[in-house]
């Protein structure tokens, strides 16, 4: 069977830079950066440990942020020369096993290098590691780890054991390297450049982390577009469609450097209508804050989303069946688990997640529901672990967590519920109005547009004169905003 069309898009402006992976022409991963909000993880800081917590076998750690970062002590490498008590499979999970206590590693004031492994979320600072590790393209140096792990994702043994030896003969001693999905197939001499720039790499944050002032960052990931590239961009895409004439050009000399196999797959998008209302896009995304999801049986999922655990409910629906109950039952779970786990990727949902799948009488059927979630889930890359379905049809299952998920990033609390709720962010209605505007303003004569929004809206709007100004100077139309009291926060109206 042909694999399903993959694409990735790139919608930047001055105000955001948004990310979305298609497969078969269905979001299936979207990304958001805004400047000012760049995502922490992958970033390191020197940073001062302020609070130690026998107790947890932790640490608090000023970074500079907010909140002080959390570091556990499995998350602590003191730089052992035999790196004991160190353990990395083979399988690229890191085992920790120490017989140290966090009070003999770690006092109050004292200054530590770390790296951000975990995004703060909600009311949580982000979770830290001391074992800092920089990703390449082909690459991941672990400067503190004297170990060559391979890509589980590089199933072929001959080529595993190929890419083993050459790192291993290249890396100079007690480095470690994992070799990404991205190395498959390619030669020494590459390899060797990758290797190359990653120990410069170390050796120049080693050098600012030296000189740095307490807490600072001294190291930041690259910005999402180019992220993108690194992490996503191979030859399983067959688009890579942006949208923005200076981000194509950044992009397109970094591919010419680093994959230049690749660089006839990157196209410029200069259409009128929106990038991501061409694809769809919008319409995904706007689903994707949805409650509620529609199987195409006529049976729904709910999704309901915590700070720490989400529930998922399947219901029959309009579904009825053709034969009997216990039929209709089984195919709507079957159903409901792809849609399930697709969700569960393009949301990001992350932490414990409960199931409650429609009741099966015969536990042949549970155990059939329950083998179609496990052989969905391993097709993606975030860690998970599923307990047995109960006779209820209660699954239980963690999923790893390393960023936020898609209604944290474009939602906030609600105002009108005290956050038991959600609702669009500010920043998310504007620039919707803001896209909405792009699409309207060379359709309208007049020289005169208002936009009629809530009081919260309008005052955020007047207080930032950026966008209002963009638009103004590239149409040449004065835009008015006005304010509505009785309406939503997240209605508008443009006249």
């Amino acid at each position: 069977m042909k694999n399903p069309t993959k694409e990735i898009l790139i919608n930047q402006s001055l105000h955001e830079t948004r990310a979305a992976l298609l497969e078969g022409g269905r979001l299936t991963e979207f990304y958001l950066e805004r400047p000012g909000d760049k995502g922490l993880t992958g970033n390191i800081y020197k940073g001062r440990v302020v609070r130690v917590l026998p107790g947890m076998q932790a640490a608090f750690v000023d970074i500079g942020l907010d909140r002080t970062a959390f570091l556990h002590i499995t998350d602590i490498h003191r730089h052992l020369e035999d790196n004991e008590g160190i353990l990395l499979k083979d399988d690229d999970k890191r085992e920790t096993v120490t017989r140290e206590r966090i009070q003999d590693v770690l006092k109050t004031g004292q200054d530590i290098m770390v790296q951000v492994e975990k995004e703060p979320i909600g009311s949580k600072g982000a979770r830290i590691t001391s074992s800092v590790s920089l990703p390449g393209r082909q690459l991941v140096l672990m400067p503190t780890f004297n170990h060559v792990g391979i890509s589980r994702r590089i199933e072929n043994d001959k080529e595993r054991k190929r890419l083993r030896d050459i790192v291993k003969r290249l890396k100079p001693d007690k480095y470690g390297f994992i070799v990404r999905t991205a190395c498959e197939d390619m030669n020494r001499n590459e390899i060797k450049a990758d290797m190359d720039f990653l120990i410069k790499l170390w050796k120049d944050t080693q050098k600012i982390y030296e000189d740095a002032s307490t807490p600072s960052p001294i190291y930041s990931e690259l910005d999402l577009s180019l992220r993108t590239v690194r992490d996503i961009f191979g030859y399983d895409i067959d688009k890579f469609i942006v949208d923005s004439k200076e981000e194509y050009e950044k992009i397109l000399g970094f591919v010419d450097n680093f994959l230049p196999g690749l660089k006839d797959r990157v196209e410029y998008y200069d259409e009128v209508e929106p990038l991501f209302d061409t694809y769809g896009v919008e319409i995904d995304i706007t689903d994707a804050l949805e409650r509620k999801v529609w199987l195409k049986s006529g049976g729904s999922i709910v999704i309901d989303q915590m700070e720490a655990l989400s529930a998922i409910d399947v219901n029959t629906g309009k579904y009825v069946g053709k034969k009997n109950s216990e039929e209709t039952i089984l195919r709507t779970n079957l159903e409901a688990v792809k849609e399930i786990v697709y969700q569960l990727r393009l949301r990001n949902i992350g932490g414990i997640i409960v199931i409650d799948f429609i009741d099966m009488d015969v536990s042949s059927n549970r155990q059939k529901v329950y083998n179609a979630l496990k052989e969905a889930i391993k097709m993606y890359k975030a860690r998970t672990n599923i307990l047995k379905i109960s006779e209820l049809g209660i699954v239980e299952m963690t999923r790893e967590r390393v960023r936020a998920s898609i209604s944290q990033l474009l939602c906030e609390p609600c105002p009108y519920c005290d956050g038991n709720g959600l609702i669009k962010g500010k920043d998310t209605i504007i620039m919707e109005i803001y896209r909405e505007l792009l699409k309207e303003l060379p359709m309208r004569r007049r020289r005169k547009v208002t936009v009629y929004v809530h009081p919260t809206i309008a005052d955020y709007i007047c207080g930032d004169k950026m966008i209002l100004d963009d638009l103004e100077k590239r149409f040449r139309k004065k835009i008015v905003i006005k304010t509505v009291d009785l309406f939503h926060h997240e209605q508008y109206e443009i006249t």
